[in-house]
């Protein structure tokens, strides 16, 4: 079965001038086969990289990446209808829903379903593929005996599926912006500190150990998820493509090497040697994956497939 390294969306508020180096990079250099782009976490952040997307997609397209265009993950307002709206107008792009306010506007046109929208069950995905789902990102908080069940109702559905193996993986949304509340600011004056969080904001224990991320509405894990030596076990589960996280550590070389060990031309214990070469400041989890706390670290020569 062919498998496919993707970039998720940026879910940080980076400045434009960086993200458009960014995908430059990715377009240029990385192996990555389909590049997810959009703002899905805050609808205020829209403005800031709107007139780059068509130029950013065409880039990435001519270096022969598949481009699918990402919706916000809450619709509360006005405002943020509208976006959903004209998003879902956009003909002869693929679309990537990440709210179930988003199907009201698509009509049963085919679509992917993100990883901020929650599938957890077999029926869920067979509903969804009935209203025009052709694909399926999973929530990194999945254990491999529910990914196993889902993979066969994807092949059975004749559906891609997806789950993230690399960065840190989203918890929960919030109407509320505790990013913004954290700088004593409300949601509506902000004033874009997010930014200042370029991968999010750590948020300690009582007793001042680092546990979750912060970023704007959206809480993270503090760890970084690594589920490279995994990939192989979620390929003969029915996995199609393995999600990256767009961090500012190197992406180029975390994809090069997820690539890497995902077509077979490094092995896994290589791969994480050198992944940990990259200096990123934070632990790797994956411990969701083989049903322990979320944030453990579980070695891959004791982990035993549920």
């Amino acid at each position: 079965m062919s498998a496919e390294l993707t970039l998720g969306p940026n879910l940080f508020h980076w400045p434009a001038q960086q993200k458009l180096d960014f995908y430059n990079r990715i377009a240029d250099e990385s192996p990555v086969g389909t590049v997810y782009l959009g703002e899905v976490i805050c609808s205020k952040r829209t403005p800031f990289f709107e007139k780059e997307l068509d130029s950013v997609a065409e880039r990435l397209e001519r270096a022969g990446k598949k481009v699918v265009y990402c919706s916000l993950s809450e619709v509360v307002i006005k405002r943020e209808r509208n976006l959903l709206r004209e998003w879902a107008e956009q003909e002869g792009r693929d679309l990537e829903v990440n709210n179930t306010a988003a199907l009201l506007y698509l009509k049963n046109r085919p679509h992917r379903i993100g990883g901020l929208l929650n599938v957890y069950n077999e029926e869920t995905m067979a509903y969804l593929a009935g209203e025009g789902a052709t694909h399926f990102a999973l929530l990194p908080e999945l254990p491999r005996s529910v990914i196993e069940a889902l993979g066969v109702r994807a092949r059975q559905l004749g559906v891609g599926l997806e789950v993230q193996v690399f960065g840190r993986g989203s918890l929960a949304l919030s109407a509320r912006c505790y990013h913004a509340r954290a700088h004593e600011r409300t949601k509506d004056n902000c004033q874009f500190v997010c930014e200042e969080d370029p991968d999010g904001m750590t948020l300690n224990t009582m007793d001042d150990q680092p546990f979750l991320a912060i970023n704007g509405i959206q809480t993270l894990s503090y760890g970084y998820l690594d589920l490279m030596s995994d990939m192989a076990d979620m390929r003969a589960l029915g996995v199609t493509h393995f999600r990256v996280m767009p961090h500012t550590c190197d992406m180029i070389a975390v994809t090069r090497l997820f690539d890497d060990v995902l077509q077979g031309r490094m092995d896994a214990e290589e791969g994480e040697a050198k992944l940990r070469e990259l200096g990123i400041d934070a632990p790797f989890i994956n411990g969701f994956y083989h049903g322990a706390a979320g944030d453990a670290w579980v070695s891959p020569v004791a982990a035993v497939p549920a």
